[in-house]
């Protein structure tokens, strides 16, 4: 079932090494391997269907841009709000610390349920609680939440058991696929053109996978539901070049064309927690039968084994249950890394899983699904610890930028032979249909 950090993480091209996000761990390093893999990747595909080895470069000062790209974005509405929601934070409890999440409206009002008061008189009503009884009346009542644990608390948790033993990426072997995409003639950058791509992930993490494949030509076709809200933000940010599509699975209608976009895709990725999708046919192992030609990869916070194998979990509060909060903290208070870099470097693992999943079948070296948990990416984070430095370097973002009509965003960090990555335009409602293969 492989897929360990030695496997995955590459750094190749790197232009401009340095710290640049100041942690108590190497955040820098994972971000710089994390997408040195994915662009790797990306040459190894070229490869795979008889284009000569691109050449692969990035600059560091680039990547730490892209790590905190959803602060970077400009042109969005008044309405597109702030990244987190004023009950999103850390809250101190009768026993320490809890990090609550309430981004989203039903993930609020489970938390208010709860903890049995409104907004206002939550932080008191919270304060008289202990961390981890809260933690479960939380997750219970349908939200989610993490008690602080130091690391050592979680090294011993029956979960932080599981994850610290997970590897980057698990493969789980399926009968050998047969892709029918086998790569049109077009720029190196651009190595994916005509790749088919549905994307069923939300928030961050698998749509930043996504949207790397999409900066490298994949047409990529993110399905929501139609009644399920989302931070406008979130979208501007993670879906340049894609579009959006609206399906209710719950009506066979919504079943039924989803499954006519299966029968043509190549790449489905989901982030839905274990046995949310089996109701709809769409359980791993079913699609895997249904449609070899499919690399299908998932998304976990916990990972899928364990008592937390079916939780909820946000960076923020894998960052809070597995110590990197505790770490970070100062004068008995937790902290938090200085970008969602759980989120993110998940995000390009993921992106990296794909695309070497792809060259292993073009070359008929078998097929496997892929699993990717941020709770395995904090096991890997929390094993490194900078060298001494002694500056952080500031970095002009700006310079990094690029302009999708209305909106100002980070570029797609990389080139491959000189050729920068890019993305079509920013993100559009469409139909719910594939583009024509180039």
């Amino acid at each position: 079932m492989g897929g360990g950090a030695g496997e995955v993480l590459t750094a190749v091209g790197v232009h401009a090494p340095g710290r640049y996000l100041p942690s108590a761990f190497d955040v820098d390093g994972l971000a710089v391997e994390a997408v040195g893999a994915a662009l790797q990747a990306a040459a190894e595909v070229g490869e795979a269907v008889g284009r000569p080895a691109a050449e692969v470069t990035f600059d560091a000062r680039h990547v730490a841009c892209a790590f905190a790209s959803e602060r970077h974005l400009r042109g969005a509405s008044e309405h597109a709000g702030a990244p987190f929601a004023p009950l999103s934070r850390f809250a101190p409890t009768a026993d320490g610390w809890i990090r609550l999440h309430a981004n989203y409206p039903h993930h609020a009002r489970a938390l208010l349920a709860a903890v049995g008061t409104d907004e206002e008189h939550a932080p008191a009503a919270i304060s008289g609680r202990g961390a981890e009884e809260l933690e479960e009346a939380i997750v219970a009542a349908g939200g989610a939440a993490a008690a602080v644990r130091p690391p050592e608390a979680w090294a011993v948790h029956p979960q932080g058991r599981i994850a610290s033993g997970l590897p980057l990426v698990e493969r789980r072997p399926v009968a050998a696929g047969a892709p029918r995409w086998r790569g049109a003639v077009v720029a190196p950058a651009r190595p994916l053109a005509g790749l088919r791509v549905l994307d069923l992930t939300r928030v961050i993490a698998g749509p930043v996978g996504t949207r790397v494949l999409a900066a490298l030509g994949a047409d990529v076709l993110r399905v929501d539901p139609p009644d399920l809200p989302e931070l406008e933000l979130a979208v501007l940010d993670t879906c340049p070049g894609k579009r959006l599509v609206a399906l209710d699975l719950r009506r066979p209608a919504g079943r039924a064309t989803l499954h006519a976009l299966l029968e043509e895709a190549d790449v489905l990725v989901h982030g839905y927690r274990p046995g949310a999708l089996a109701g709809f046919g769409l359980d791993d192992e079913e699609v895997a039968g249904r449609y070899p030609q499919l690399v299908v990869a998932s998304l976990s916070a916990w990972g899928r084994a364990g008592p937390w194998g079916g939780r909820r979990g946000f960076d923020s509060l894998v960052q809070a249950a597995c110590g990197i909060a505790t770490v970070e903290g100062a004068e008995g208070m937790p902290g938090a890394l200085p970008v969602q870099a759980l989120d993110h470097a998940t995000g390009y693992l993921l992106a990296a899983a794909v695309l070497r999943e792809l060259a292993a079948r073009l070359r008929g070296e078998g097929a496997s699904t892929l699993r990717l948990a941020l709770a395995a990416t904090a096991a890997e984070l929390m094993r490194r610890r900078p060298g001494p430095v002694d500056v952080v370097e500031a970095v002009d973002c700006d310079r990094f930028r690029v302009t999708l009509g209305t909106l100002s965003v980070i570029a797609p960090p990389g080139s491959l032979d000189g050729g920068p990555l890019g993305w079509s335009g920013p993100p559009r409602a469409d139909a719910p249909r594939w583009a024509d293969r180039p």
